[in-house]
C-alpha cells in the first residue's frame, strides 16, 4: 500500500494518493488533475475511485475532470444533493476495495451534512489511517458555518451540534494508533487554529486538540463558534461549482494562454473590463507597475487572496507575470478557486512594458528604521492591514486596523489629504493593499518594507502581546 499526502501550500490543502495492487484512489483532488494521472501511470495502476470528503468551499475540486479522463467513480458521503455529474452516494459504514486494501466510509456530518471520513485498512486488515477531510484537523476541527451560506436552514449552531456528536460517536472511539490525514493545514480559512503539522496520531489529537476535550454539547458549540469571522466571499460560489460541475481546465488554459505585446495588451485592457493582475513579487511590483493593476504575488497564498479581493468569479483577467514561464501557473492557481476567465498575458512580462516606454506607477516604501526616525517627529497615521486576530495580538501603538479583506468597504477611512503608513506582517498583503489604494487614486502613503516583522526589530512602541485565540 502506498498512501501519499500531496500538499499544496498556496491553499494549505492536502490531497491523497492511495495505491494497492494496480488500483488507485484519489482523495479531494485539486483542479489540475494531470499529476494524479501521471502518478498512477508511473505505478502502472488505474485510478478506480475519487473520494470527496465533502462539497468543498475553499477550492474547486478536480473530481469532474479526473473522472472524465480516467473513468473513475466519484464517491460522496450520504447526500440528497443533485449534482451536475454522476456520483456514487456512499452509505455510513460502506466499504470500498482498492487493490488489496479496504476503505470504510464514516459519515461525520458537522462541517457540512455530507462530510465523511475514510478509514484506511492495509493489506493485512490493520487499520492504518483516517482521511478526515474537514471534520478533524491537526489542532482543530472544521468550521460549521459554511453550509448555511448555501442552505439557509443549516445554521452554524445545528451543524456545530452535529459535529459534536460526529467527533464523539464516530471519530474518538477509533484507535489511538491511527494516523490522521486532514484536508488542510495552517493558513486555511476552514478552521481557526490549525497546526503547521499536516499529520498526527489520533491518540495525540485526543490529548491536545481543544475540540476533543471533555465538555458538554453547549460548551463545544461555544468553543468552536467563538472567534469565527465571515468566511471569504468566494466560498459559496466554489461550493456551487463543486456541485454543479465546471469547464475543463484544458479549455481554461487554452483561453488564458494568449500572449500580447505591450501595445496590444494596452488596447485590450482599455477596450474590455478586464482586470490587470500583476503576479510578481511585492518588491518588484513596488519598483514599477502598469497603472490600475492589482498586485497579488504568486509566491504566497495567491489563490486565497484572489478569492478574497476579486469579487466576481466571471471577471476577465489579464496577467502580468515575472516571465512567460509563470503564466500557466497563474492560470492554474486562479482556476483552483474558480476564476476561470483569464484572457491573455503580457508577453515577456513587465520588462516588455518598460521596453515599449509605456507609463508606469510606483509604490513608495520606507524601512522600519526610517519609520522609527519619523515616528516621534510627526503625528503619523498608521494603518495595519493584518487580520483582526493578528492586530489584537500585538500592533503598533496608535495604529488603526483595516484588514485587507475588508479594505474595499473602508476606503473612506483612509486620509486623502494627509500622508499615512501601511503595513502587514511581512509586506505581501500591504502591497496588495497598496495596489488597490493606487487604483483608487491614493498617492499619499508609504509601505513599510518587511512589515510588522521588521517593525518589531526597532524600538517603536508596541501593545502588550496577547496570545491569539483564533488565527482567522
Amino acid at each position: 500500500m502506498k498512501l501519499e499526502q500531496i500538499y499544496t501550500g498556496c491553499l494549505a490543502h492536502a490531497a491523497y494518493y492511495l495505491e494497492s495492487n494496480g488500483e488507485v484512489a484519489i482523495f479531494d483532488p485539486l483542479r489540475e488533475v494531470q499529476p494524479y494521472i501521471d502518478r498512477a501511470q508511473k505505478d502502472n495502476s488505474k485510478i478506480k475511485y475519487i473520494f470527496e470528503t465533502h462539497f468543498h468551499a475553499d477550492f474547486v475540486s478536480g473530481h469532474v475532470d479526473l473522472a472524465k479522463k480516467t473513468g473513475a467513480t466519484i464517491v460522496y458521503g450520504p447526500t440528497t444533493m443533485k449534482t451536475g455529474f454522476d456520483i456514487h452516494v456512499g452509505t455510513d459504514g460502506e466499504v470500498f476495495k482498492v487493490g488489496d486494501i479496504q476503505i470504510k466510509l464514516i459519515h461525520t456530518p458537522g462541517h457540512t451534512m455530507e462530510s465523511s471520513c475514510f478509514l484506511v485498512s492495509d493489506e493485512d486488515g490493520k487499520e492504518h489511517g483516517l482521511i478526515s477531510g474537514d471534520t478533524l484537523f491537526i489542532g482543530d476541527v472544521g468550521r460549521p458555518d459554511l453550509a448555511q451560506h448555501v442552505i439557509a436552514d443549516l445554521t452554524q449552531d445545528k451543524l456545530a451540534r452535529h459535529l459534536y456528536h460526529s467527533l464523539r460517536n464516530k471519530v474518538m472511539p477509533l484507535s489511538d494508533d491511527l494516523i490522521v490525514y486532514p484536508n488542510h493545514g495552517a493558513g486555511s480559512a476552514c478552521g481557526k487554529m490549525m497546526s503547521k503539522e499536516t499529520t498526527d496520531t489520533l491518540g495525540n489529537q485526543k490529548k491536545t486538540n481543544y475540540a476533543l476535550q471533555e465538555m458538554t454539547e453547549d460548551q463545544f458549540v461555544e468553543a468552536i463558534l467563538t472567534g469565527l469571522t465571515t468566511p471569504p466571499q468566494y466560498f459559496p460560489k466554489n461550493v456551487l461549482m463543486n456541485i454543479q460541475g465546471y469547464e475543463s481546465l484544458d479549455e481554461i488554459l487554452n483561453r488564458g494562454h494568449k500572449p500580447y505585446d505591450a501595445n496590444t495588451f494596452e488596447v485590450i485592457a482599455n477596450e474590455t473590463k478586464a482586470l490587470i493582475l500583476d503576479t510578481r513579487r511585492a518588491e518588484d511590483f513596488a519598483k514599477g507597475f502598469i497603472p490600475n493593476s492589482i498586485n497579488i504575488g504568486l509566491e504566497s497564498n495567491f489563490a486565497m487572496w484572489v478569492g478574497e479581493m476579486i469579487l466576481d468569479l466571471n471577471q476577465e483577467i489579464l496577467i502580468v507575470a515575472e516571465d512567460n514561464s509563470k503564466v500557466d501557473d497563474a492560470i492554474i492557481r486562479l482556476s483552483r478557486v474558480g476564476y476561470d476567465h483569464a484572457i491573455g498575458y503580457l508577453d515577456g512580462g513587465f520588462k516588455s512594458w518598460l521596453d515599449a516606454n509605456k507609463e508606469i506607477n510606483i509604490v513608495n516604501r520606507i524601512t522600519s528604521e526610517q519609520l522609527e526616525k519619523h515616528y516621534n517627529e510627526d503625528k503619523l497615521v498608521l494603518i495595519d492591514v493584518r487580520k483582526r486576530s493578528e492586530y489584537n495580538s500585538e500592533h503598533l501603538v496608535d495604529a488603526i486596523n483595516i484588514p485587507l479583506n475588508e479594505i474595499n468597504n473602508h476606503l473612506a477611512e483612509f486620509p486623502k489629504n494627509k500622508a499615512f503608513i501601511v503595513y502587514c506582517l511581512g509586506g505581501y498583503r500591504s502591497m496588495i493593499a497598496a495596489s488597490i489604494l493606487k487604483q483608487r487614486g491614493f498617492d499619499n502613503f508609504v509601505d513599510i518594507i518587511g512589515g510588522f516583522n521588521a517593525i518589531k526589530t526597532t524600538n517603536l512602541p508596541l501593545t502588550e502581546y496577547v496570545c491569539p485565540s483564533t488565527l482567522l
